[in-house]
């Protein structure tokens, strides 16, 4: 371990219990005159390590200490092993680094704070959509994006073309619906463009940098490209649905309508959508509920609805 991994060794184990010079050197496998080193080191940088001399003597921290900003408390500690929890299977490229920490955390944990971080951890779980394993692609762009470094990108598009090489300004990642996405600025179309990770095929350093934009959300970017309209209100049309309380809430929670919620009771809600995707889109999604909701606005959707499951049935009927 480097000389900061010793003395943040020191530091849990201080504040799980008062320990002799000879008890820090035997389970961190360093001599004592190393661990009187690392001690001075922690004294040094303003950490207040108490001494004390002669028999029951040996190094503790004051009982304020366990509160500084450096320790975590219970709620922190299972905010952290639960976070981890959904990152894993996600694609995150930092899983091992990730392992790591946690790992550590546990190590100088006591009895007690291991117990209760390891019920929290077992009780929460999640579940992730397969995919193609991104990581180390998605590490070196992470770190591209971080560092302002252009890239130069080979990318296929899923019509099947051959891929087409392009620079790219890493703006930044998006994971959605279980698929990453990288946002930045396409020099072959001077444009701002979003790109599936999982559809780039290879990535070479350019050894240019590039200013991102200030305030710039890759986020923000992505859903309104998935959402046309989305920043002009006065172009979406107002869809209102009439279902039960139950019915609203699953359809709340898919990402399209979640998103155009305009408005919501108990028994109805109020949504914003474009027209492009009012009729190409809304019809085919809505269709599964049946008689489970009423279309109360507009006419047209009704008709569309009415239109595509005629269709459906003329197609099954043949």
């Amino acid at each position: 371990m480097s000389k900061a991994d010793y003395m943040l060794s020191i530091l849990w184990m201080l504040q799980q219990r008062k320990r002799t010079a000879a008890e820090l050197a035997e389970e961190l496998e360093l001599s004592v005159r190393s661990v009187y080193r690392y001690i001075d080191a922690l004294c040094a940088s303003g950490v207040p390590v108490i001494a004390d001399a002669g028999p029951g003597g040996g190094y503790s921290l004051p009982e304020h200490f366990s509160s500084a900003p450096l320790f975590f408390d219970a709620g922190e500690r299972r905010a952290l092993v639960q976070a981890s929890a959904f990152a894993r299977g996600s694609g995150y490229p930092y899983e091992q680094a990730l392992d790591g920490a946690i790992a550590k955390l546990k190590r100088y944990s006591n009895a007690e704070q291991l117990s209760q971080m390891e019920r929290h951890e077992s009780g929460l779980e999640t579940l992730h959509s397969p995919a193609a394993p991104l990581a180390q692609l998605l590490e070196e762009l992470e770190t591209c994006t971080a560092d302002s470094l252009m890239v130069e990108m080979d990318y296929r598009k899923g019509n099947g073309s051959p891929p087409s090489s392009r620079g790219i300004d890493p703006y930044g990642l998006v994971l959605w619906k279980g698929q990453w996405y990288l946002t930045g600025f396409c020099h072959k179309r001077q444009e701002i463009r979003s790109f599936r990770v999982d559809r780039i095929t290879g990535l070479r350093r350019t050894g240019e940098t590039f200013l991102r934009p200030a305030s710039f959300s890759a986020r923000e970017f992505l859903l309104q490209s998935l959402l046309p309209g989305y920043d002009n209100p006065a172009k979406l049309t107002a869809v209102v649905i009439s279902a039960s309380e139950g019915v609203l809430n699953d359809l709340c929670s898919h990402w399209l309508f979640g998103h155009t919620l305009e408005q919501r009771s108990a028994d109805t809600a109020n949504f914003l959508l474009d027209e492009a995707t009012l009729y190409s889109y809304a019809p085919y999604f809505l269709l599964p509920y049946g008689k489970a909701l009423t279309i109360l606005e507009p006419a047209a959707l009704k008709q569309k609805l009415a239109a595509v499951t005629a269709e459906l049935a003329a197609y099954y009927s043949a």
